[in-house]
């Protein structure tokens, strides 16, 4: 059943609430990455900017040591990387020595199955994309499939794509137009077990609706206050209590409140969950 916080206008099912309301906020201000086992991976979309000194990484930490030192704060990234260029296997292994084994990488969807394909016959795309992401193992979080902004729903197009995807892969479908945002969309994702990438931006936000066993934010926002983030923070702890694993990454900065907003939303997290009764 889709679940969510609101009901898609089109919908044939009842969409339901997902879990009652979280407790009182309380404040974190270093996230215990890596040591909790909840199903929770939080992060900003990349890593490497050394822009990020000192307010995030020390002014000690060199640049090929980022990772290593991000992985200790928070517990997954979102790579943009592989939107326009190939993994290679050492790149990948490169990444996996860097982290623990609770972290996990989110890749971005190659643009050619996405933007120029525009998810129509792209089953040899598939075939070339995918088999470069299997060095990460367990390590491997969701693939996003950033649609274009000027591709309008297509529901049969989107079947027959997800029908391509192998089983028990994790994907999530960011729609940018708004025609997508309806009840057979919904469903058709539900049915395939891929999530609805629910971002927010400056000129689009996605419902509050989790198609999957797992849940896909992207937080995107120019700016978020500190109670805009405790609600970000009670958003995902209701995705826990439902039982979803739950993905959450906040967009490069050009300073260091994306990281830093990362940490507070994971550590408030956190440490609500885990002292709840």
């Amino acid at each position: 059943m889709v679940s969510g916080a609101m009901k898609p206008a089109a919908s044939k099912k009842t969409v339901k609430s997902q879990a009652p309301a979280p407790a009182a906020a309380r404040p974190a201000t270093q996230a215990p990455a890596g040591a909790s086992s909840l199903p929770l991976y939080v992060g900003t979309s990349g890593w490497s900017y050394t822009i990020w000194k000192p307010e995030f990484y020390p002014k000690e930490v060199a640049s090929k040591n980022f990772l290593k030192f991000y992985a200790t704060r928070l517990s997954a990234v979102e790579v943009n990387y592989t939107f326009r260029s190939r993994l290679s296997e050492k790149a990948a292994n490169g990444w996996v020595a860097d982290v623990g084994p609770n972290f996990r990488f989110a890749l971005k969807a190659n643009q050619y199955i996405t933007h120029i394909r525009r998810l129509k016959n792209v089953e040899e795309a598939l075939q070339r994309f995918l088999p470069t992401l299997q060095p990460l193992g367990k390590h491997l979080g969701p693939v996003l499939f950033q649609l274009p902004p000027n591709l309008k729903a297509d529901v049969k197009l989107l079947r027959e794509f997800l029908t391509l995807l192998p089983r028990n892969f994790k994907a999530a479908l960011e729609f940018r137009h708004e025609s997508w945002l309806t009840g057979d969309v919904f469903e058709t994702l539900h049915d395939h077990n891929a999530a609805l990438c629910i971002a927010e931006t400056e000129k689009l936000k996605t419902p509050e609706v989790h198609t999957a066993k797992y849940t896909y934010y992207r937080f995107r926002q120019s700016a978020y206050s500190h109670d805009d983030l405790m609600k970000l923070a009670e958003r995902i702890e209701r995705c826990l209590a439902a039982g979803l694993e739950t993905y959450a990454f906040f967009k490069h900065e050009e300073d260091p409140r994306s990281p830093l907003n990362a940490v507070q939303v994971l550590g408030t997290a956190q440490t609500r969950v885990t002292a709840a009764p």
